[in-house]
């Protein structure tokens, strides 16, 4: 049973590749540096939420219930927004 479910897991890693791949027009350098600076976005957003809530603040948008309602870039994208609202 758990290896059905291991190999499901590593499928839907090789289709999140071959996805990467085929946005980047099949240019794996690029699809690299996408990846790279997606990371890099996400580790921003992230010392971003510790910070504030270090401070005592909470995210004006709860990011688990829109987890099931938008995609992560309309939820980044909220976030922002409520950042740059609360400054």
């Amino acid at each position: 049973m758990s290896e059905t479910a291991s190999l499901t897991h590593i499928d839907h890693y090789e289709q999140a590749c071959d996805q990467a791949i085929a946005m980047c027009d099949g240019n794996l350098r690029s699809t690299i540096k996408a990846l790279i600076m997606a990371n890099e976005y996400l580790e921003t957003e992230l010392q971003e939420l510790q910070a504030a809530v270090s401070c005592g603040c909470a995210p004006a948008v709860a990011l688990s219930s829109e987890a099931g309602t938008g995609s992560r870039e309309e939820s980044a994208s909220k976030l922002t927004q409520a950042n740059s609202d609360a400054a």
